[in-house]
């Protein structure tokens, strides 16, 4: 369990799965194994499997624990969830609520959830299927959404693709029981945190700063999948909406 500290900030990542998964010239459209080769130290072994040519991916939620309030960033892909055309996200039966419990968070004690974007393995602990319908998981949080986010997917965005129902079963859920707050554009949603604009992979993803005393951090998101792109910003994923929005995205976050 990786931790860390910015400034008077906790910061722990809750991991809900992690293993290998594409082949790095589907993820990255751009790939160059040349690349590769300069950052082995980066990637070998802990990003990258060399037996099975793949890389190593993480769905994982950061938890925050600031003087006043327990925050998490994105809520991994959620178990029980109808996802025929993901199969890493299709009906999951995994031990998340114990990985959170094990970090000493219960879903009682949360008081933010903020969701950087709404792909399907980013919001969906957002709920939990009881009794035969989604109930939102952390019962005593507001959840922050971005507003051009959460518009795209309430449309027929959300109805085809691979992200299909997402909305329905993680979000919708979420607004029924009044516990969204929709945040349009740049703001600061106090402790330090602010949700900033960086569209591309979504039209309304969104990067969230930190600050703490001198210190800053920036919860990326899905602006970035794997560490070489630290060094190669411009290469996009697969899944981005707008690939000319996206190469921007690392520049402003």
């Amino acid at each position: 369990m990786m931790q860390y500290s910015i400034g008077e900030i906790s910061i722990i990542q809750v991991i809900e799965q992690r293993g290998a998964s594409f082949a790095p010239e589907v993820l990255f459209p751009d790939w160059s194994p040349a690349i590769l080769e300069q950052q082995r130290a980066l990637m070998v072994p802990a990003c990258f499997d060399e037996r099975d040519g793949r890389l190593i991916s993480s769905i994982h939620t950061w938890v925050l624990r600031t003087r006043h309030h327990t925050i998490l960033v994105d809520s991994c892909a959620g178990n029980h969830k109808n996802r025929p055309s993901v199969p890493r996200f299709h009906q999951l039966n995994l031990p998340f609520l114990e990985g959170l419990a094990a970090a000493g968070v219960s879903p009682e004690s949360v008081d933010y959830v903020m969701c950087t974007h709404l792909h399907a393995d980013h919001c969906g602990w957002n709920t939990r299927l009881l009794d035969g319908r989604w109930v939102p998981t952390f019962p005593n949080a507001r959840y922050l959404f971005s507003k051009a986010e959460y518009e795209h997917w309430r449309g027929p965005a959300g109805k085809q693709g691979v992200n299909a129902g997402v909305y329905e079963d993680s979000v919708l859920p979420v607004v029924e029981s009044g516990q969204a707050e929709i945040v349009d554009g740049e703001g600061s949603v106090g402790d330090g945190l602010m949700f900033h604009p960086t569209p591309g992979h979504t039209v309304g993803h969104v990067a969230i700063k930190l600050q703490s005393r001198e210190h800053r951090a920036v919860f990326s998101g899905d602006i970035m999948h794997q560490p070489l792109q630290v060094f190669r910003p411009d290469w996009n994923s697969a899944f981005c909406e707008d690939p000319t929005r996206a190469r921007v995205a690392p520049l402003v976050a």
